[in-house]
Order: structure tokens, then C-alpha cells, then sequence
């Protein structure tokens, strides 16, 4: 037996002899159709207009507007996926299939009509046009998929990188992978004491600059975004596609992220807002990356302990700075220009890490980095100062006393008995309100080469109060010898 049609399919009958469109009504009913009538091509327009019809089966000879005319006119507006049009003929009439076929119908059946070809040949453009509906609506929700994966992926990353995750099938299953790939974590220096003493609107305004900058330099590098953290930038090169030149892509990105800053400042500047300094970290491994989380909510992110070790690095870095590991600059082979080099012991890894300055990159990029000129003036008066040594932005000492020696508008150099690390983050409380920068703090981390006084260490500032920089301004300098 041959299958019946769905339930829901609706048909047409245009015919102008009332007996035709009877006897073919009827049959196509008993097969489980349901059937509208028109007998005449005005008629047919009419009800074709009001839709919800699946097929139409249309009489070519009829007086007034015939057959002809009406496919012409409904194929204007009509495809002949979306309403499929088989149209009814005499034998003899074989210019009028050919116009009939050219005008966009379907197929056709010749009178007198044998029923079961009708049926057939209806059945058969019915299932085509499911089918085709059925491809409309995977195509609509692939549009929707695609849609969702640029809302996600879209902000963070290029549009190179979302084509190609829209071309993977399983671009969005939740799971992750062991790759290889370089991390990029940016911070901002002293934002943290900054954004206290101001208004939050304003905090916010400086940071989405900020933050919009550097995504914009990010991507233009084909890198990832994983996330911002507050101030903090962490982005990925090498996932979720892996390229052959991730670390330098991502050494290129770092360098010109610093170069962009003089465009962020520029900006705050015009607009009465505080200058800001950034430092970086680079680092390159093993991790494992992919989407995290559960079906619900979920976000592509990426684990393991060279995530750690970037932020340790990262945490070492001064205004204008880039640190990178000792397997990222191996990784750049001799194109890697680099200021100095130190080993240093980092929490959660046993063996000491080496760490490298990243001051520009060679033929044929001739990118670098301005510097920063570190000329100390000597004053002719020490000033008095106390300080703490800082772990995660608390005390682990007791204040000790020292004098500052030689300053300049980013550095300063302190004599004192106590010595603290390189790379140690220090808070420095000057005199009360009679005298220098009024009781205000400021902040600076040690650096890591020789004073010329072995009872002295010298460190940059990350953080340095308005009041407490003009106060320094006006300190009497010693005489040049």
C-alpha cells in the first residue's frame, strides 16, 4: 500500500469544469489531503494569497486568466521550493509544457489524468518541499549557532579565528585538550591605589579605554582573550587555533600593547585623567585548554601551572615592562632583543625560574621598545622615609627606616641597613604634613641590578600620589661635581 501523504498537507484544485474538480477532489481527500477549490484563475489568486497552501494543482486551458497567467503571476512572489505548482494539460499541448516548465512550474500531468500519477508525481514534490523547509530551518539554526558563537567569541577574538571555529563541528562541546601555546598576562601598575581616590564612573571610563585598546591590539595579533580581571588581561596564542608563529605573534602583541599605551595616556591626558602604566608577561608551555564548566554555563578557558607561572612572572613587572620565560625566548631563537636576564625563585615551583627582559625584536620586525632612562638626581638633603616590604598587597615586616638619596619621576634610590629582594613590592611613607607628600603613601618594586652604594637599593615606582610628585619636584637637588 502506498503511504498517504501528512496529515497536514494542503492542496489546490484550479480547474473551471466543476465535474474535474469534483472527481479529482474527492480522491485526493480519500487519500488524506485536504483540499481547497477555485474555478477560475482570478479564484486561484485569491486563495493562493491568503496561504498555508503545500501544493497546487492548476488547469492550463480556462477562459479569462489561464493557467499560464496565473503561474506567472504567483511565481513573482512564490518560489517553486516554497509552493510547488504541477500543472494540468491536454496531450497535444507541448508548447504549453515547455512555457509552463520555463515559467517556474514544477512538473505536469496530461489530460485525461491517470490518478495514480498524479498521486505520484504530487507526493513527490510534497516530500521535496519538506525536504528543502527541513533545510531551511538546519540552516537557520546553524545561523543561530553561529550567531551565539560570535556573540561569544566575537569581543575576544579576530574574525579569522571565529570563521575557522564556526567550521568546526564540535567548536562548542564542553572538554578541553593538552596544547602547547604562549600566555599573555597584562597588568596595570598602581591601578589599584589609583581607582581609591576616585570617582567609579571614572574608574570605569579609564579602565573600558584601556581594556578596549588592548583588545583591539590583541586581535589585530590573531590572539584569544581569555579574560579581563578587573585590570588584568589574560589571552592566549596558540588556542583555540594553533598557528607556527604563536610566540611570536605573541612577543609582537606584547611590544605593540606597550607602544599603544602612549595612546591610551594621550587620551586620559586630554580629558584631565592620570597617565597609566603597564607591565607584561609572556610565557610559554603546556597546558590544557577548552571549554570549562558544566552544560548550563560554561566558558572557554585555560588551566595548569604555566597559568600559574605567568602571573608570577607578570607580578615582577615595572611600568612599560615585559618579562618573558626562559622557554618563550628559546622559542624566538636570536630574533628576541633582551635587556637583562636574572633567575629568580617563584612560589608553587621548586627550581629557580629564569626570567628575560624583553626590550624589542630584530630583523625583520625592528620593533622596540622606547626605555625608560633611569637618570637619578642626588639630593642635596636625604629625605627621610619608612617602608614595608609587601606580600599580595600586605605587610610581612615590620616599617624600616631609610633615606631617599637620588630620585627621579620614576625611580628612586634608598639608602637603609635592611635590604629587601629584588623584585619586592614596597610601600614608602614620607614625612607628615610639614613635610614632603604629607603623610601620603606610595608604592614601587625593587630592582634587580646593583646600586652604586652597596647599602642602598633602588626600585620604580608603581604607584606614586599627585601631592607626593610635586613634592619631590621641589626638592633641592645636590650641586653637579
Amino acid at each position: 500500500m502506498t503511504p498517504g501523504p501528512r496529515p497536514s498537507a494542503h492542496l489546490l484544485v484550479v480547474d473551471d469544469v466543476e465535474m474535474n474538480r469534483d472527481m479529482l477532489s474527492r480522491r485526493l481527500r480519500s487519500r488524506g489531503y485536504t483540499v481547497s477549490l477555485a474555478d477560475s484563475g482570478y479564484a486561484a489568486l485569491e486563495r493562493i494569497a491568503e496561504g498555508g497552501l503545500d501544493a497546487v494543482l492548476l488547469d492550463v486551458m480556462m477562459p479569462g486568466l489561464t493557467g499560464l497567467d496565473v503561474l506567472r503571476e504567483v511565481r513573482k512572489t512564490i518560489s517553486a521550493s516554497q509552493l510547488p505548482v504541477i500543472m494540468a494539460t491536454a496531450r497535444d499541448q507541448s508548447e504549453d509544457i515547455v512555457e509552463a516548465l520555463k515559467l517556474g512550474a514544477n512538473d505536469y500531468v496530461t489530460k485525461p489524468l491517470d490518478f495514480p500519477v498524479v498521486l505520484a508525481r504530487l507526493e513527490t514534490h510534497l516530500q521535496l518541499k519538506r525536504s528543502q523547509e527541513e533545510i531551511r530551518s538546519l540552516a537557520q539554526q546553524l545561523e543561530v549557532r553561529n550567531q551565539f558563537i560570535r556573540k561569544t567569541f566575537g569581543r575576544y577574538l579576530s574574525d579569522e579565528v571565529v570563521e575557522q571555529i564556526l567550521e568546526t563541528p564540535a567548536g562548542l562541546s564542553l572538554g578541553g585538550e593538552r596544547r602547547r601555546l604562549t600566555i599573555l598576562m597584562a597588568d596595570l601598575r598602581g591601578f589599584t591605589a589609583l581607582s581609591e581616590g576616585t570617582p567609579p564612573e571614572t574608574v570605569v571610563h579609564i579602565l573600558n579605554r584601556y581594556l578596549g585598546i588592548m583588545a583591539r591590539v590583541i586581535s589585530e595579533h590573531r590572539g584569544t582573550i581569555d579574560e579581563f580581571i578587573g585590570d588584568a588581561i589574560l589571552a592566549l596564542f596558540g588556542a583555540p587555533i594553533a598557528g607556527e608563529d604563536d610566540e611570536l605573534r605573541a612577543c609582537l602583541c606584547a611590544i605593540r600593547m606597550q607602544l599603544a599605551m602612549s595612546e591610551v595616556n594621550r587620551l586620559n591626558e586630554e580629558e584631565g585623567l592620570p597617565r597609566l602604566q603597564m607591565g607584561i608577561a609572556l610565557n610559554t608551555g603546556e597546558v590544557v585548554v577548552g571549554n570549562i564548566g558544566s552544560e548550563t554555563r560554561s566558558k572557554y578557558g585555560v588551566v595548569g601551572s604555566h597559568v600559574n607561572l605567568t602571573g608570577r612572572i607578570e607580578s615582577l613587572t615595572v611600568g612599560g615592562q615585559i618579562l618573558m620565560s626562559e622557554e618563550t625566548r628559546l622559542s624566538l631563537g636570536g630574533t628576541a632583543e633582551v635587556g637583562w636576564s636574572q633567575e629568580i625563585s617563584a612560589k608553587g615551583f621548586r627550581d629557580p625560574i629564569s626570567v628575560h627582559e624583553l626590550v624589542g625584536l630584530g630583523p625583520p620586525h625592528g620593533l622596540r621598545l622606547p626605555g625608560v632612562v633611569e637618570i637619578l638626581e642626588p639630593l642635596s638633603d636625604p629625605l627621610p622615609v619608612s617602608f614595608v616590604v609587601l606580600h599580595e598587597k600586605h605587610s610581612t615586616s615590620p616599617p624600616q627606616e631609610g633615606l631617599v638619596v637620588a630620585l627621579s619621576t620614576e625611580a628612586a634610590e634608598i639608602r637603609s641597613e635592611g635590604l629587601p629582594h629584588a623584585f619586592s613590592d614596597v610601600r614608602l611613607r614620607m614625612a607628615g604634613p610639614e613635610g614632603p607628600g604629607s603623610g601620603a603613601d606610595a608604592y614601587g618594586k625593587v630592582l634587580p641590578w646593583q646600586t652604586p652604594q652597596p647599602e642602598s637599593f633602588r626600585l620604580r615606582f608603581t604607584s606614586l600620589p599627585a601631592s607626593m610628585a610635586l613634592a619631590f619636584r621641589r626638592l633641592p637637588r645636590a650641586a653637579a661635581t
